[in-house]
């Protein structure tokens, strides 16, 4: 299976936008064990916006970014939260026991990872008693902006090019997060919310999907003519769902939300 090869840059266009749903989860997120002082681990922390986030809420804590990608990690040490601590790992193999985490805080990431409801009882495991995993992962998968990539990837001329292994990101409904949050010893608090995003300037939602579900595409497409040829398919198909409208171009934007408190 092929990685996806991140791009920073690309992903800090709509750096507000994507840290909103972050700044919302934490909204849910009660006074953790060792506060003002907590251990705080960012599970797929990226650039570092994530990370200058939770900077903001615990000042004191010792936060840990965790990333299996050395672009973002690098980002992140530069501009991102350069106080914190980096890990290169991937979010799906590293077992965050010898940290003894008051939080285990995880942004746009759970997506990415096959079976993750499976990660929950080992970070729970992991965490003090009243420790806190708090994560939000996309809910739009049925939405036009990955029913098209997925429909244009399956087409005879790109299903040759991208192959069946190209990563996919996948998340489950809100009922399973409660379910699994729950069986592992957590008071659980799940939720979802639907941002109505205004995106500007031409193309903007393929702008935007650049920075996250078109990763595996970019990453598989080397060829430049290919790349081009592909990202114009798909911006006509972008722009007929999404038209701009007089202020800009509506992208709903569905997040689902979980918090689990691990009971004493």
């Amino acid at each position: 299976m092929t990685s996806p090869v991140w791009d920073p840059q690309q992903y800090l266009r709509f750096a507000d936008e994507r840290t909103r749903p972050l700044r919302d989860l934490l909204a849910r997120v009660p006074a953790l064990p060792n506060e003002p002082a907590p251990t705080v681990l960012d599970i797929g922390c990226g650039p570092g916006n994530s990370t200058a986030v939770l900077r903001e809420r615990w000042p004191g804590a010792g936060i840990t970014g965790i990333d299996n990608s050395a672009e973002m990690l690098a980002a992140a040490r530069g501009g991102g939260e350069p106080g914190a601590d980096y890990l290169l790992a991937d979010a799906g193999d590293y077992d965050p026991a010898g940290a003894e985490p008051d939080a285990i805080v995880s942004n746009a990431t759970l997506q990415w990872i096959p079976g993750h409801l499976g990660l929950l009882p080992r970070w729970a495991g992991a965490l003090r008693a009243g420790g806190v995993i708090a994560f939000q992962v996309p809910g739009n998968f049925d939405a036009p902006s990955h029913l098209a990539l997925a429909e244009l990837r399956r087409s005879p001329r790109w299903r040759g090019p991208l192959g069946a292994d190209a990563v996919r990101a996948g998340v489950h409904e809100p009922g399973a997060y409660l379910d699994a949050l729950t069986r592992a010893g957590c008071a659980a608090d799940v939720w979802e919310t639907t941002y109505s995003t205004l995106l500007t300037g031409p193309d903007p939602v393929l702008e935007w999907v650049k920075g996250t579900a078109l990763r595996p595409v970019l990453t598989r497409l080397t060829d430049e003519d290919e790349r081009s040829a592909f990202l114009a398919e798909y911006g006509a198909l972008l722009r007929a769902a999404y038209p701009a409208g007089p202020h800009g171009t509506v992208f709903p934007f569905r997040r689902i939300f979980a918090v689990g408190v691990k009971r004493a």
